[in-house]
């Protein structure tokens, strides 16, 4: 009697072992088909905006935004048509003188801005700069000193400045991709002109290029 008691119990005891086994099984088979960690952040870091960030492509960035405008600058202020000025000349710098034809979206505000100040900071006073994206709030302030309302101030203007120079520019791209290997590369064009505002008589140009390639590229936004 006591022998068949314990042959009976031997089932009993292998069940435990048993639904341990299909547990790591199931574990086993969950951690298989889990999605891989994501990798560890990347710490935020401060770059020099004259050299290559952490993402770069073959488009227009920022080390070349700053090597176009300072060569135009250093350009234009060596040019003869400098030392042939008696007074400083009102030179219009602005967005709506500017295209872009490229497949690349860019900001050109980045462009604009950089190269008129630049160009006001290095001519020490050889230049004057009209802007006309001021031009709704200087009228509006010029009609109220027209009516009396407030004084002329200590300049005494009331006319709007004319412009005897427009700085027109443009970029232009062509891309080249590889169907072999995915390779891509790109030729940007920058030009820019001084034109004269009466007679449409261009009396400065220069162009500042480049050409990048490599297997991938960024997204520019």
């Amino acid at each position: 009697m006591t022998a068949h008691s314990h042959a009976g119990e031997r089932p009993a005891r292998r069940q435990p072992l048993a639904w341990a086994a299909a547990g790591c099984a199931a574990l086993l088979s969950a951690c298989a088909s889990a999605p891989p960690a994501p990798p560890p952040a990347v710490a935020v870091r401060y770059t020099d905006v004259g050299s290559t960030g952490m993402v770069a492509g073959v488009g227009t960035e920022s080390q070349d935004i700053v090597s176009l405008t300072d060569a135009m600058v250093r350009d234009l202020l060596a040019s003869p048509l400098m030392g042939q000025i008696s007074r400083p000349p009102r030179i219009l710098v602005d967005l709506e003188q500017f295209e872009v034809d490229g497949s690349q979206r860019i900001n050109k505000a980045l462009i604009i801005d950089r190269l008129r100040i630049n160009l006001q900071r290095a001519s020490a006073g050889r230049l004057a700069f009209v802007s006309r994206e001021a031009l709704a709030a200087t009228s509006r302030e010029r009609e109220l000193k027209e009516r009396g309302v407030t004084d002329t101030g200590t300049l005494g203007r009331l006319r709007v400045a004319g412009v005897d120079y427009l700085m027109r520019g443009r970029m232009v791209t062509q891309d080249k991709r590889s169907v072999s290997n995915g390779m891509v590369e790109r030729y940007t064009q920058f030009s820019f002109e001084l034109i004269e505002a009466g007679s449409d008589l261009s009396v400065w140009a220069n162009v500042y290029d480049f050409q990048k390639g490599g297997r991938d590229d960024a997204v520019y936004r």
